[in-house]
C-alpha cells in the first residue's frame, strides 16, 4: 500500500491522506543573525501576549496557534495537527468515519466544497463542489484553521449542524445536514447498455484498489466478456486511488519534484491492463482534484484515454505528513506533481480532450413548435458556458490562480451515473463511435 498512498496523498485535505510518507529532519540551513533576532522577535511577542492578553492563554495555545500560523502562511494545504486531528486522520483514512461526507480546503479564510462524497449527507443535501461555507451554526469561519472549522463539523452520529453556503449566482443560503456515520463505498460500476463498463471511482482508501480490480472483473462476466470500451468517472472526485497504473502496461504515472534534485521521484506503471487494452474515456470536472488528476494526466498523455468533461481542480502538491513526538503531527508542502509529460498539475489542473459542460438531459416538449426544445436549450446553455470558460481561461494566463473550476462546472451529484447524465451520455455515444469505426459488432 505505500506506492499506491504516496501517489494519493497529492494535496490532501483535511480527510484523506496518506500515513506512511513520514520523513526525519531536513538537512542542516546556515543560520544568519537576522535568524536569531528573528526568533527574538517571536520571543517578545510570545512574552507580551502570554503577559497583557484580556484573557488567560496557556502557553500549549500560543504555541501551537503561532506553529499553525507559521504553516498555513506558506499555502492552504499545509497545517498543525494536534494530537486528537492526527488520531482522527488515521481512523479516517481506512475509509469509516463520522461527520458530513464532505471534502473541503481553505480559501481566503472560508472553507471551501472540493467535492461530497457519494450517498452522505453532503451530497443528499445537494452541496456543490466550490461551494463556500462561511458560518457553522451561525458563527462565522473567519479566523478559523481548517482543522478547526472541520472539527466543529463533526459531532454525534445523528446530531444537526447548520452550514451557511455561498454559492455563485444566488444569496447565501442555511443547509440543514444530520451528520452521520461515514461509511465509503470507494467504487461503484454498472454496465451501460449492453457492453461499456462504467467505473465510478468516488475516494481513496483502503478499500479501492480491490474494489476497482473487482469492479472490472464482474463487469466483464456481465457482458460475457463482450465489452467495447471503459467509462471510468473521477468527477467530483479529491482522493481517487492511483488507477492510472491499473490501465496502463507501462511508462511513467507521475513524477514529484521537491525543493531539492535529490528529493524528485518517479512511479512507473508495472506490466498489466486490467481493461485488456480496451478504449478508455475519462470522466473529469472542476471536482476532480489531487490523485484523479493524476490518473487522468497519466492516461493522456499516454494517450490510452479519451479525457471528457471540464477543467479539472489543479490541486497537484504533495503533502508530507511529520510526526512530532509528543505533539501530533504536521502537514507540510514538499513537492509537486508532474504528469509523464512534464506538466504540473497545481493550480493549473488537466484539460479534457473533449470539453462537454455540466448538463441534464431532458426531454424535448412535444407539439410546440413556438418553444425551443430542451435540447436546444441546454446546447445554447452549453455554448454560452464553455464561452465564460474560455473568457476565464484568457484570464487565467494573465496571471489569475484559476481554482474556481469547481464552481464554473460542478455536476449535481444526484445525476452522476444515471441515464440524465449528459457528460456520462456523451463518453458512451464516443466508445460506441470507436467500436464501429474499429468494426466490432454493438448490440
Amino acid at each position: 500500500m505505500k506506492r499506491l498512498g504516496l501517489i494519493a496523498a497529492a494535496a490532501a485535505t483535511v480527510f484523506l491522506v496518506t500515513l506512511d510518507q513520514d520523513v526525519g529532519a531536513a538537512p542542516a540551513t546556515s543560520n544568519s543573525p537576522e535568524t536569531y533576532k528573528q526568533l527574538n522577535l517571536f520571543g517578545d511577542v510570545f512574552e507580551l501576549v502570554r503577559g497583557n492578553y484580556v484573557d488567560d492563554v496557556t502557553d500549549d495555545t500560543l504555541v501551537e496557534g503561532a506553529i499553525n500560523g507559521m504553516l498555513t502562511a506558506l499555502d492552504p494545504h499545509s497545517n498543525y495537527l494536534n494530537a486528537k486531528n492526527f488520531n482522527d486522520m488515521k481512523v479516517q483514512t481506512r475509509g469509516e468515519f463520522g461527520g458530513l461526507g464532505i471534502e473541503v480546503s481553505m480559501e481566503n479564510g472560508l472553507v471551501k466544497v472540493v467535492s461530497p462524497i457519494d450517498d452522505t449527507p453532503a451530497a443528499n443535501a445537494g452541496l456543490k463542489p466550490g461551494d463556500l461555507i462561511t458560518h457553522l451554526e451561525g458563527q462565522p469561519v473567519q479566523g478559523l484553521t481548517l482543522p478547526e472549522a472541520v472539527e466543529k463539523m463533526r459531532g454525534p452520529i445523528n446530531s444537526d449542524i447548520t452550514l451557511t453556503i455561498r454559492r455563485e449566482g444566488r444569496e447565501a443560503f442555511d443547509v440543514k445536514l444530520t451528520r452521520a456515520n461515514i461509511k465509503i463505498q470507494s467504487v461503484r460500476s454498472h454496465i451501460e447498455g449492453n457492453n461499456i463498463a462504467y467505473i465510478r471511482v468516488t475516494s481513496f482508501n483502503e478499500q479501492t484498489d480491490v474494489g476497482l480490480n473487482n469492479a472490472m472483473k464482474n463487469l466483464k462476466q456481465q457482458a460475457n466478456n463482450k465489452l467495447i470500451g471503459v467509462v471510468l468517472d473521477l468527477r467530483n472526485n479529491d482522493q481517487a486511488v492511483a488507477v492510472s497504473d491499473a490501465f496502463l502496461d507501462k511508462g511513467e504515472i507521475v513524477s514529484t519534484r521537491g525543493r531539492r534534485s535529490d528529493d524528485a521521484q518517479r512511479y512507473n506503471a508495472r506490466s498489466g491492463d486490467i481493461a485488456s487494452g480496451l478504449p478508455v474515456a475519462v470522466l473529469i470536472n472542476g471536482g476532480s482534484a489531487s490523485a484523479s488528476e493524476i490518473v487522468a494526466g497519466a492516461l493522456q498523455d499516454h494517450h490510452r484515454a479519451v479525457v471528457i468533461g471540464t477543467k479539472s481542480f489543479g490541486k497537484g502538491s504533495v503533502q508530507t505528513i511529520i510526526p512530532l513526538a509528543g505533539h501530533g503531527a504536521m502537514r507540510l508542502t514538499t513537492a509537486r506533481y508532474y504528469t509523464p509529460a512534464g506538466r504540473s498539475i497545481q493550480a493549473r489542473g488537466i484539460d479534457p480532450d473533449i470539453v462537454v459542460e455540466a448538463a441534464k438531459i431532458e426531454r424535448a416538449p412535444a407539439k410546440d413548435d413556438k418553444t425551443a426544445s430542451a435540447a436546444d436549450k441546454k446546447d445554447d446553455k452549453s455554448t454560452s458556458a464553455a464561452d465564460k470558460k474560455d473568457d476565464k481561461g484568457a484570464k487565467d494566463e494573465k496571471g489569475a490562480k484559476g481554482d474556481t473550476a469547481a464552481e464554473k462546472s460542478s455536476v449535481d451529484p444526484s445525476i452522476i451515473g444515471t441515464p440524465d447524465d449528459y457528460q456520462l451520455a456523451r463518453a458512451v455515444d464516443m466508445l460506441r463511435g470507436i467500436a464501429l469505426f474499429n468494426g466490432k459488432v454493438i448490440n
